[in-house]
């Protein structure tokens, strides 16, 4: 089959590779029928997140059934359906509290309870296509792809929906929807998003969903500020030509937002100055984005992360402390949130496609990897079709 392989930092290749097989009982093998790249793909393919060894990449897919082991009830062949990110077992203790990101079962290689991945010492869940600490499972930007837990994850598609309006539940919106929903709206809120990518966008048309008065995004791209006022229905502020705090600020009668949402993470545009200090203090890109919401944000208020971090970093704790501040963060409980979201996009409470800007073939994966981390022509988000 024909698969986007990972070698090295910026060298994404489209490649002949052997087929998957069914390997354990609750194992299903899925024909592709569309991926996407993520934002947190650009973490392996920039290097800011280790894989030492090629390995086929890709967490954001959905397909056709081709085959079940004997474990997999639910599922038939031909059924169409969408995969949630993490690779989840179902049945562990943290499965039956709904956390399947801290699955206990699905990552062999470097799973417990330490947290600190870079140094191989306890991670989460499995996540599929995302480096030998999370799992070393291959991914789906593939013809075909190994999916474990079948008869957990994945969730059948709807009649009547195409492969677009759907693909993004696999990912960026049960992400976005997690940003919100652990800020625990009660109804009028404002709340600011730090980043109009394509999960930020998400966490904007949730905030929406889930009773927020108010929606602000923020960002250094004309492109993506103009995607989320007309995606998201969002106010949005250039952070390159204005001090974006001191803006929300004036916004909010001088106290701040209510919720802040950091959808950028540790790749946030950084200076010549700023890389060279990443060296000297041996950190991975920068926690920028945090700070800035921890500034904006209200006292009392509450910020959350779902932009990826990969690095220890010296964190501003006395502002938290002194300001009140509640934090939530981590990887988006899609087991816990899909069944709900797959029911907004059948009812049509939620448009999820109208942020898609390149529909390709598989085959220009490695062009299109270079477009999007480069922020060149406009892209947003990029579908693959094997």
């Amino acid at each position: 089959m024909k698969a986007v392989v990972f070698h090295k930092p910026k060298d994404i290749r489209v490649e002949t590779v052997e087929d998957p097989r069914i390997e354990e009982s609750r194992d299903a093998i899925l024909r592709v029928t569309s991926t996407a790249i993520c934002g947190s793909d650009l973490h392996i393919y920039n290097g800011m997140i280790p894989q030492p060894t090629s390995m086929i990449v890709g967490h954001e897919f959905m397909g056709i059934v081709e085959e079940v082991g004997p474990g997999v009830k639910n599922l038939k062949r031909g059924d169409k359906v969408v995969v949630p990110f993490p690779i989840s077992c179902g049945t562990c203790h943290f499965c039956n509290m709904q956390l399947p990101t801290h699955c206990e079962n699905s990552n062999h290689n470097t799973y417990g309870p330490e947290g600190e991945i870079l140094q191989a010492k306890g991670a989460g869940a499995a996540l599929f296509g995302y480096t030998d600490l999370y799992g070393g499972y291959s991914g789906g930007q593939a013809e075909l792809v190994r999916v474990p837990y079948a008869d957990y994850g994945p969730r059948i598609v709807p009649e009547g929906f195409t492969d677009e309006q759907v693909l993004f539940l696999t990912d960026i919106f049960p992400t976005g929807w997690a940003a919100i929903d652990w800020a625990e709206l009660k109804g009028g809120e404002t709340v600011v998003v730090w980043g109009c990518g394509p999960v930020g966008v998400m966490a904007m048309k949730s905030a929406w969903l889930q009773g927020a008065g108010r929606v602000i995004g923020v960002d250094i791209q004309p492109y993506r500020l103009n995607i989320a006022r007309n995606s998201a229905n969002a106010e949005v502020i250039n952070a390159a030509e204005v001090d974006a705090v001191e803006v929300i600020r004036q916004m909010t009668g001088g106290y701040g937002a209510d919720v802040c949402v950091d959808a950028v993470g540790m790749e946030a545009d950084r200076s010549v100055l700023d890389k060279a200090l990443n060296v000297i203090q041996m950190e991975k890109g920068s926690m920028d984005a945090l700070e800035s919401c921890l500034s904006a944000v209200r006292r009392g208020g509450t910020v959350t992360v779902v932009g990826v971090y990969g690095s220890p970093y010296k964190f501003p704790l006395y502002k938290w402390f002194d300001k009140g501040i509640k934090m939530m963060g981590g990887q988006a409980w899609v087991h816990r949130y899909i069944d709900n979201l797959i029911s907004l996009v059948r009812d049509g409470k939620v448009v999820l496609d109208d942020i898609i800007t390149h529909n390709v073939p598989l085959s220009e994966a490695s062009r299109m990897y270079d477009i999007f981390n480069k922020k060149e022509d406009n892209c947003m988000k990029v579908v693959l079709k094997p």
